[in-house]
């Protein structure tokens, strides 16, 4: 598959197939992730692969009881509409952690201290795209408390959870979102 074909028909999907994804398609996308850019090549990503309902159910319980507590928050009507149950339904949930130990330059540079964060999502992408070039849905999610997905598996405190991605089979598939023009979000500065 063409990448910029890629880059564009790919789509966040919330509605899986029960079919099961084989370990070696998640090992392709696994490998994809590892060859994304990181901050000084430190790989800040470790991944947990997810298969056991019972997990994805409490990941799903513990995302419900978030949602509830940013709608009584924020008030925004979206939030109270939206479903989760393509936490249950994927047949695999990737944890991406991040590792805040793995950044480097914020040892010396105030204000880079995230930047761990920005390796874990090109390594989000990477997968994103691969998944979709094999024929496979993905979502990137990040609608949880990290201290309870943290306590749900099992991670060290100093560990970040930073995303979900759920993979499988699309149910049905998503129209394209609306992009703004690239000319309106770019200056050059010549």
């Amino acid at each position: 598959m063409d990448m910029f074909t890629a880059i564009k028909e790919r789509r966040s999907c919330r509605n899986f197939l029960p079919e099961p994804v084989s370990d070696e398609i998640i090992e392709k996308i696994l490998e994809a992730a590892i060859w994304a850019p990181s901050p000084a090549n430190n790989q800040p990503w470790e991944f947990i692969v997810i298969t056991n309902g019972d997990i994805k159910k409490k990941i799903h319980e513990e995302s419900t009881a978030c949602k509830k507590t940013l709608f009584e928050k924020s008030g925004w009507k979206w939030i109270d509409r939206y479903q989760m149950g393509f936490l249950v339904e994927a047949p695999v949930i990737i944890a991406v952690i991040g590792d805040s130990e793995k950044t480097g330059a914020h040892k010396f540079l105030p204000g880079t201290e995230g930047t761990y964060q920005h390796g874990c999502a090109a390594a989000i992408q990477n997968m994103l795209l691969s998944a979709h070039a094999m024929g496979l849905g993905s979502l990137w999610f990040t609608l949880f408390e990290k201290d309870a997905v943290r306590k749900t598996l099992n991670l060290d405190p100093a560990k970040d959870p930073v995303a979900l991605v759920c993979l499988g089979k699309a149910g049905t598939a998503s129209p394209p979102p609306p992009r703004k023009d690239a000319k309106e979000k770019t200056t050059f500065m010549r």
